[in-house]
């Protein structure tokens, strides 16, 4: 993922929004009191250790940079979100007792024998071990390039987690869990820790919590809806 392709990153980003429905965004648990408002670099988290947040922070700033039309992840609180998640309990109820294919076509579900906490232990674990081995550094201390490198690495499994020690986890599966959770996190109601200021909705022109709405679609079928975002916090 190279930094000249910072459009098509973004643009990746908007066509996934129109499939997905976003208040019904997977998140586990209730919200945490004034996540809504919480400052990033006040924010202390609560799953991950400091080392493992300082890759979630660079590789989150990565997948969804500043650049461009609109805010990026850092700016979204994405990470919060992402951390708040895995805290309270996300993938709890995935069927982990096997057998797992591990070819298995994607239709077929989830084939993994990890939860998503052990694929962002693990997988973070790893990532920085070929960081270290390759760039002789941390991934949140190399230069933009080359942390697009090794995330287009790890997307494409040019990271092998076998010869790392890992047998059953690919680096392209923590790739997707990551990515897939950064961008919940940038559309999600903001009331779970990301969206933050509903920026992620602004950008794509959704009117949130669809109930106070509805008598609106058909007028504005074809035009920007003319209001700031309502969220489910704003409703209680």
């Amino acid at each position: 993922m190279p930094s000249s392709a910072h459009p098509s990153r973004r643009s990746l980003l908007l066509a996934s929004a129109a499939a997905v429905p976003l208040v019904a965004m997977p998140t586990q648990g209730a919200r945490a009191k004034g996540l809504e408002g919480v400052q990033l670099s006040q924010y202390r988290p609560v799953f991950f250790t400091e080392a493992e947040w300082a890759f979630t922070m660079a590789a989150c700033d990565r997948l969804i940079p500043a650049e461009g039309r609109g805010p990026g992840a850092l700016e979204t609180n994405v990470p919060v979100f992402i951390d708040q998640q895995l805290k309270a309990g996300l993938g709890s109820e995935i069927y982990l007792q096997g057998p797992f294919k591990l070819d298995a076509p994607a239709t077929l579900g989830f084939q993994m024998s990890h939860p998503p906490q052990e694929v962002y232990r693990i997988g973070i674990r790893l990532a920085q071990q070929y960081s270290q081995q390759h760039y002789g550094k941390r991934f949140e201390q190399l230069a933009a390039a080359d942390q697009d490198a090794l995330l287009t690495a790890l997307q494409k499994n040019g990271v092998d987690f076998a010869a790392l020690g890992e047998a059953t986890l690919k680096a392209s599966q923590f790739f997707g869990q990551l990515l897939g959770d950064a961008k919940n996190g940038y559309l999600a109601d903001p009331m779970y820790g990301g969206n933050k200021d509903k920026a992620g909705w602004k950008l794509i022109g959704f009117p949130g919590v669809i109930a106070v709405n509805y008598q609106n679609v058909e007028k504005y079928r074809d035009k920007p809806f003319p209001t700031n975002p309502v969220s489910i916090s704003d409703m209680s």
